[in-house]
């Protein structure tokens, strides 16, 4: 496995700890004519029938956070965004999308900046499955996620509004915020889990109000919640924002403190997986390919990108991902690995819970 790390470019390797098995499914080639383009410049393959009919909510824009550098997932997002990695061979945004689209939001605002050509490039008419997407890019710098929020200030003033960040691989059932959100008359109504990798939010499950983050308030809970990324925002929130570099969470602990008006709920059904890093990143690509469907929709046809070029003697287990038009060598084993499109594998190449790029 080592050995194969000089083979191949930007290839992280992370211990999986288990041997191949007897009996890996093996795929048949697939060839097609000439070099696959860049991946920057590859168009979001053609999408499968959306499953279900969408939730009727009331909330109808959402606004993406897809401005951050992605410094934890380096190298990989040297040559893509965060939210344009691909994820069962589909953008990660779109994944967002469709969850939003669940919830029954209808409008997309995205915000850009780190390798902003890219996205209009992923998204030529600005639209997904038919809805609007809006590109606001953010120059000279970032602006984070409270200056993120400002910035579109212009957009969203009308009504409340979902944020989801872009970095978020989720399938909750969103309907119980919003309708808490609306009813309660929140400023903002966060969307909570019970427990994850970072819990850090003070939470009263009795009045459904979020009491503080982070301990910046110094309140001593019983038990923290984890703050999901998603959350709900009226547009009296705004005024709590400023279009500078900062994040939202001082706006955050200013709803509470001025106003008690921040909101909580809990949602525990489903997954959510926060990919801000390598085996982060991963773990989700295992965990969706063991589903084997996610948001309703079979992944099965997905998990070979159109052009992949593999040699009949390799071997590729049921949890590995190949982009389009990659290229796997003879006698290559593949365990639990994400081939991005235009990726070479190498011959020889004995691979496990790796992501290969190009």
């Amino acid at each position: 496995m080592l050995g194969a790390r000089t083979q191949l470019q930007r290839t992280l390797l992370q211990p999986w700890g288990q041997p191949f098995r007897s009996a890996e499914t093996r795929l048949s080639p697939r060839t097609s004519p000439g070099s696959p383009p860049p991946a920057s410049n590859r168009r979001t393959p053609p999408l499968d029938p959306f499953p279900r009919p969408l939730q009727g909510g009331a909330v109808r824009k959402a606004f993406v956070l897809g401005a951050g550098l992605g410094t934890r997932l380096r190298p990989l997002t040297d040559s893509l965004p965060k939210p344009l990695i691909p994820v069962v061979n589909r953008p990660l945004v779109t994944w967002a999308f469709d969850s939003l689209l669940r919830a029954g939001a209808t409008e997309f605002i995205v915000n850009t900046h780190h390798l902003a050509e890219a996205w209009p490039r992923a998204f030529p008419d600005r639209n997904w499955r038919g809805h609007g997407i809006r590109f606001v890019y953010e120059n000279p710098e970032i602006l984070e996620t409270g200056g993120g929020i400002a910035n579109i200030a212009s957009l969203v003033s009308e009504a409340s509004f979902w944020v989801f960040n872009g970095d978020i691989l989720s399938d909750m059932p969103l309907a119980a915020a919003e309708r808490f959100h609306l009813e309660q008359g929140n400023l903002a109504t966060l969307v909570l889990r019970s427990s994850g990798p970072n819990p850090n939010v003070t939470f009263d499950p009795a009045t459904g109000k979020v009491r503080d983050l982070r301990q910046a308030l110094g309140t001593q809970p019983e038990a923290f919640h984890q703050f999901t990324g998603i959350y709900l925002v009226h547009p009296d929130f705004l005024s709590f924002l400023r279009p500078v570099r900062e994040s939202v969470v001082p706006a955050f602990l200013r709803a509470i403190t001025e106003q008690d008006r921040l909101g909580g709920v809990v949602i525990d059904d489903g997954d959510w997986w926060d990919l801000g890093d390598a085996e982060a990143y991963l773990a989700a690509s295992v965990a969706l390919m063991q589903r084997g469907s996610f948001l309703g929709q079979p992944l099965a046809g997905l998990r070979l990108g159109p052009g992949v070029e593999m040699d009949p003697t390799a071997e590729i287990d049921e949890l590995t991902v190949l982009g389009e038009g990659c290229r796997v060598g003879a006698n290559v084993r593949l365990e639990a690995c994400i081939v991005w499109p235009g990726a070479t594998v190498e011959a020889g190449a004995r691979l496990q819970r790796c992501v290969i790029t190009p």
